[in-house]
């Protein structure tokens, strides 16, 4: 398989993963989410009184489906789905330094992954959209008294989130940083909190995530509860299909994500715009000549009043 053929043409594999291969998985999944709010949107303006409600709960249908997805890649894989789709898996390490290569998570590490993956962004984008309503509160002079405890909360809130986001912000890229110059095997505070960091696939994992999918797909059918079997096999190969189509979808979606960006509102607008149609001509041919300001065109004699009072309008 081509993934096979890509350790071959290396001049020399490592488990550790690239800064642009860790980077790159972690932008895949952050333009995933916008993608399906712009779809939410799109079905509730075609259809706003049943399908309304997809644009309003759109955050919480992605959690939804995204706890789905990383859990099964999880249990199946040792990685996330966008860890998988570039080829690497989570590694946990012990406390003595030493590295459990199997591809499979222990439940207290799984449960950290999960939260970081899917818990965590979803308080983040909610406590930026608190933050963005209360500040508009503040512009309008909403939050002007001093005497009512909630809208002390909210000014409080609107003092502290600033520097809890600063501090995340900067904590993520320190931890960037000294993965770039080597210094961290975690690239990212969130794979730090799970207890486990990022390495490789190598062929052997290949061929036993390979044997793996068979396995599960003999024992399937001869298991006795079909409700719960035919649930992970329809799981299975939803992420299994989500995750080949991607790869042709990846390109659209970054695209979706440049299209709609606001620096590019100017491009989009001369793309998709009218062309500007010429400025109109400022003298009339006629029969006899060209209409002047200055002569009147029925008398063809000098104007000598205005014909509209100079206020009117």
């Amino acid at each position: 398989m081509a993934e096979f053929g890509a350790h071959l043409t290396g001049s020399v594999q490592t488990a550790r993963p690239t800064y642009f291969e860790v980077i790159a998985q972690e932008g895949l999944m952050i333009a995933l989410r916008p993608a399906m709010q712009y779809t939410c949107k799109i079905l509730a303006e075609r259809n706003p009184e049943h399908l309304g409600w997809l644009f309003r709960y759109a955050d919480e249908l992605y959690t939804i489906l995204d706890s789905l997805l990383q859990h099964h890649f999880l249990l199946t894989t040792a990685a996330s789905f966008s860890e998988n789709f570039y080829g690497l898996k989570r590694v946990v390490i012990d406390g003595k330094g030493r590295e459990d290569k199997t591809l499979s998570l222990p439940w207290k590490q799984h449960l950290l992954s999960m939260f970081c993956l899917v818990v965590m962004p979803y308080i983040k984008i909610k406590m930026e959209k608190l933050f963005h309503t209360f500040k508009e509160e503040d512009i309008d002079g909403y939050l002007t008294s001093t005497s009512d405890p909630l809208t002390r909360l909210k000014k409080t809130f609107l003092f502290v989130y600033p520097l809890v986001h600063m501090s995340w912000e900067g904590s993520a890229l320190a931890y960037q940083m000294a993965y770039l110059f080597k210094k961290s095997d975690c690239h990212s505070p969130f794979v730090h909190l799970s207890g486990v960091k990022l390495s490789n696939l190598t062929r052997a994992d290949m061929l036993n995530l390979m044997t793996k999918n068979e396995t599960e797909t003999q024992e399937t059918t001869s298991g006795m509860n079909w409700l719960l079997e035919y649930s992970k096999k329809f799981l299975a190969v939803s992420a299994h299909g989500i995750s080949q189509g991607l790869s042709v979808a990846v390109f659209f979606l970054q695209f979706l994500e440049w299209w709609y960006a606001s620096e590019n509102q100017e491009s989009r607008i001369a793309v998709t715009s009218l062309p500007t149609p010429p400025p109109p001509s400022l003298s009339v041919e006629h029969d006899n000549g060209k209409f002047k300001s200055n002569i009147c065109p029925i008398c063809n004699r000098p104007l000598t009043n205005d014909t509209a009072i100079s206020t009117s309008g």
